[in-house]
């Protein structure tokens, strides 16, 4: 009896430790992914051709100009860092990479990029994203 005792504790405590690793590990990963992404497209120059890019798509840029109108107080997310996160755990890593690959590679157009997130996300968490890229594109 003891020992199903002491092996329960084991379990509740190595559970709550994996829990606490995986949730502040998914944190702090989602934080470092946005930080690093930023400052990079900043320091190359590709922010400003991203921003050319989306205003001289008529499509994109109608897109990303929902975000103007946009209530965010009722969004699920407004930072960078909690999109990232809500982005790795909804989609996964290994899928974002494959998409920046395909992408690319031209074996992925920008609609079937939308719709795959359209097809992972809430429209609640793109307008979000909508937002955020506004913001980040036209602060």
């Amino acid at each position: 009896m003891r020992f199903i005792k002491f092996l329960l504790v084991i379990v509740i405590v190595l559970g709550a430790i994996g829990y606490g690793v995986y949730h502040f590990g998914v944190k702090y990963a989602s934080e470092k992914v946005a930080d690093t992404i930023s400052s990079e497209l900043e320091e190359s120059g590709q922010m400003d051709e991203i921003k050319n890019t989306i205003e001289n798509d008529p499509q994109l840029k109608s897109f990303v100009e929902e975000a103007k109108t946009a209530d965010s107080s009722k969004l699920p997310f407004t930072t960078k860092e909690e999109a990232t996160k809500v982005i790795i755990q909804k989609v996964g890593i290994s899928e974002l990479n494959n998409i920046r690959t395909k992408v690319q590679n031209g074996s992925m157009t920008k609609e079937q990029v939308i719709q795959e997130m359209e097809g992972k996300l809430t429209d609640e968490e793109i307008l979000a994203l909508k937002v955020i890229v506004y913001k980040e594109l036209y602060k």
